[in-house]
């Protein structure tokens, strides 16, 4: 289990069902992970929501020590789309990626069909190994996309496989539901009712890995735990806790704010 992976889970957010088609709002919301006392990670998001379409972007960056010592890591993501009779409708994901200096963008843009266009900045030449099969593009959605369809299934956010594709890598993103949890037990005072408790666990299915298979079933066999929880009048679900164990101690990630402001 890593920082980014704990990262890409706590990044699970929200999205605007048919009960706030109405209303013209704006969600912020800020989360920091830490290790052993130190802090990792920070993710603050942005939701803007218009009638039924929705506009969201994340934004997830090192801090304090982690930052000093380990590679430079920033990503920024957003998806935007509508929402109808079916459910959410996904127009376009995108993600923005520095790694070590390296910058990697890729835009999804999807039809009634699913994935049907891909642009990459630099342009990705997978070996026939790493190349991701037509059938597993098509269904899949970008990270961001792929989190708000669970924030929109609210009380059944859990239970579910959500297919993630970060333009090199397809997984899936397993979510299983532990139990719920009082706003009082989980220290999350601001929650409205119980807290949903999911274990999440992701699956390989094609792509550019590098790291030993070895270490992705290790992984396997320790989820990572969130908590999902009503924050305002709607059925939304958002993260308000995470908790991954490592070999070298338990990585935590909680919720710093949250605002909803309606226009």
């Amino acid at each position: 289990m890593s920082f980014r992976t704990a990262a890409a889970a706590l990044a699970l957010c929200c999205t605007a069902p048919a009960a706030l088609a109405q209303t013209t709002r704006q969600i912020q919301a800020g989360y920091e992970i830490t290790f052993v006392g130190m802090t990792g990670f920070r993710i603050d998001f942005t939701a803007k929501y218009a009638g039924n379409r929705y506009d969201i972007e994340s934004h997830v960056f090192k801090e304090g020590i982690l930052k000093a010592l380990t590679i430079q890591y920033e990503g920024r993501n957003r998806a935007w789309g509508t929402f109808g009779p079916q459910g959410m409708q996904p127009s376009s994901g995108s993600l923005a990626l520095v790694v070590g200096g390296q910058p990697r963008t890729w835009l999804a843009q999807y039809g009634q069909a699913g994935l049907v266009s891909q642009t990459f900045n630099p342009q990705w030449k997978p070996t026939p190994k790493q190349a991701i099969p037509e059938d597993k593009v098509l269904p899949s959605l970008d990270p961001l996309s792929a989190a708000i369809s669970v924030g929109a299934a609210g009380d059944a956010a859990c239970d579910r496989t959500v297919p993630s594709n970060d333009g090199k890598r397809r997984i899936d993103i397993i979510l299983k539901k532990i139990g719920t949890e009082s706003p009082q037990a989980a220290n999350v005072a601001q929650a409205k009712g119980d807290l949903l408790i999911c274990d999440i666990y992701t699956k390989r299915v094609a792509g550019e890995f590098y790291d030993a298979p070895a270490e992705a079933e290790t992984d396997s066999q320790r989820p990572m735990r969130i908590w999902l929880a009503r924050m305002d009048e709607t059925q939304l679900r958002y993260p308000v806790k995470l908790e991954a164990k490592t070999f070298f101690g338990i990585i935590h990630g909680r919720m710093l704010y949250f605002r909803d402001t309606v226009q």
